[in-house]
């Protein structure tokens, strides 16, 4: 039996999950569904209520990261495990610059103006341009976990205001953002599903 995969095709999360699965060659049913409207039998699965959800056999895992290193201890071809320093950035990704994004993205619902939020999380992008003006991705010239785990919420950031990211004055970091965003492995882990339902 195939693992299946409850996933959104926008949650970053859920892309993550997507692009380490399709990544290591890992054959699984996809299913996508709504956010509003969560089929019972993932709840049935994590009560969590959130994407993504890998169920492997009797296992289940509800993380994104973990669902990461789960298909990468599985298949690794480009050894992206092995590229070392990399798991303090996704935790500073995580953990600091994530909360600062979702204030950028929804500025309505907080007391600040948007251009604040997002200057807020401008430190998280210039730690990336500096990392990048040193080698070809964001820990070595090896694209690693980190890479992929870290690009879904660079590209939220670059989405809110697209012609302000475009000409800010980070061109190693808007390389590295298309690069990966027109490559064959995104792309097809951005391939539209239909909605799954349990019945």
């Amino acid at each position: 039996m195939l693992p299946i995969l409850y996933s959104f095709r926008r949650c970053p999360y859920a892309m993550r999950a997507r692009l380490a699965l399709t990544y290591s060659g890992i054959q699984y049913e996809h299913r996508e569904i709504l956010l509003k409207d969560k089929p019972q039998s993932m709840l049935d699965f994590s009560n969590k209520g959130t994407v993504p959800v890998l169920v492997v056999g009797n296992r289940v895992i509800d993380e994104s990261l973990e669902i990461m290193q789960w298909a990468l201890n599985q298949s690794d071809p480009d050894n992206w495990l092995q590229v070392e320093r990399q798991f303090e950035l996704i935790e500073q990704c995580d953990n600091q610059f994530k909360p600062q994004l979702d204030r950028y993205k929804y500025s309505d619902r907080y007391d600040l103006p948007e251009v604040a939020y997002r200057n807020q999380a401008l430190w998280f992008l210039e730690l990336l341009a500096d990392k990048l003006g040193k080698h070809q991705y964001l820990v070595s010239n090896l694209i690693s976990m980190a890479d992929m785990a870290i690009l879904p919420f660079i590209r939220q950031y670059s989405m809110v205001h697209r012609k302000w990211f475009e000409e800010s004055q980070r061109k190693n970091l808007q390389d590295w953002l298309n690069g990966l965003l027109v490559s064959n492995l995104f792309e097809k882990v951005m391939q539209k599903h239909e909605l799954w339902r349990d019945d």
